[in-house]
């Protein structure tokens, strides 16, 4: 599992240019992953979202935009102060705070969602990620999970593999200066369950209703569940 001191370190080292580097080396198709999340959410105005390890807050500001009340938590304060700027004067219903994922701060039952996207591969402990985001969350409500995973297809997945373990890294390191942080986001990718594996894994914290979408032809993987009424908190 990551370390979080060091996961910590390391986010706070590239924190500058974090946006540019997504943009840049997703082809700017990061912003439509994050869109897709927020659409699978269904009706979000006027609700409560929780959005663990925000980052600089991009699926926050999503979330937002689309009249949710949303609360991004990030262990790295240097990239919450890329993600304060980002909320709009008047839009008061997107507050950013300081958090571990494992340990919210968000009372029991706060929220109607709570999403991550491309955080929990960082987290300590990821089956105890799943269980804090549900219990953030409501009955009925839902935990989204937005994670880098592998192509289906044997042809684009050698070349996304080429690509995200020799060039990916490079281009990291040119833009960056951090060749680091652009070594461990492949490999932590290429040791990230598969899709089904990762679905059990969400049933075993006792989501229900879980399912999972592959985008961009299985380079990401959008999974949800529900949290079943009567659900300990």
């Amino acid at each position: 599992m990551p370390d979080p001191t060091a996961v910590r370190s390391m986010f706070a080292r590239i924190s500058g240019r974090y946006d540019l580097l997504n943009r840049t080396l997703s082809l700017g198709i990061d912003q439509r992953w994050r869109r897709r999340v927020v659409e699978r959410a269904g009706a979000v105005r006027g609700r409560i979202v929780v959005d663990a390890c925000c980052g600089t807050g991009d699926l926050a500001l999503a979330f937002a935009r689309k009249g949710a009340k949303v609360l991004g938590v990030d262990f790295t304060p240097e990239m919450l102060r890329r993600a304060g700027p980002k909320r709009r004067p008047g839009r008061g219903g997107l507050l950013f705070a300081q958090g571990d994922a494992l340990r919210l701060p968000v009372s029991d039952d706060a929220a109607d969602v709570c999403s991550v996207a491309f955080g929990i591969r960082n987290v300590a402990d990821r089956r105890q990620g799943l269980l804090e985001m549900k219990r953030v969350v409501r009955a009925g409500g839902s935990v989204l999970v937005l994670e880098f995973s592998e192509p289906v297809s044997p042809p684009f997945r050698a070349m996304y593999r080429l690509y995200f373990t020799k060039l990916l890294p490079r281009l990291g390191r040119l833009v960056s200066g951090d060749g680091e942080a652009y070594e461990y986001l492949p490999r932590t990718v290429l040791a990230w369950p598969d899709p089904d594996t990762f679905q059990g894994e969400m049933e075993d914290v006792g989501l229900v209703s879980c399912g999972y979408e592959r985008l961009t032809q299985g380079i990401v993987c959008l999974h949800w569940g529900s949290v079943p009424a009567g659900s300990p908190s």
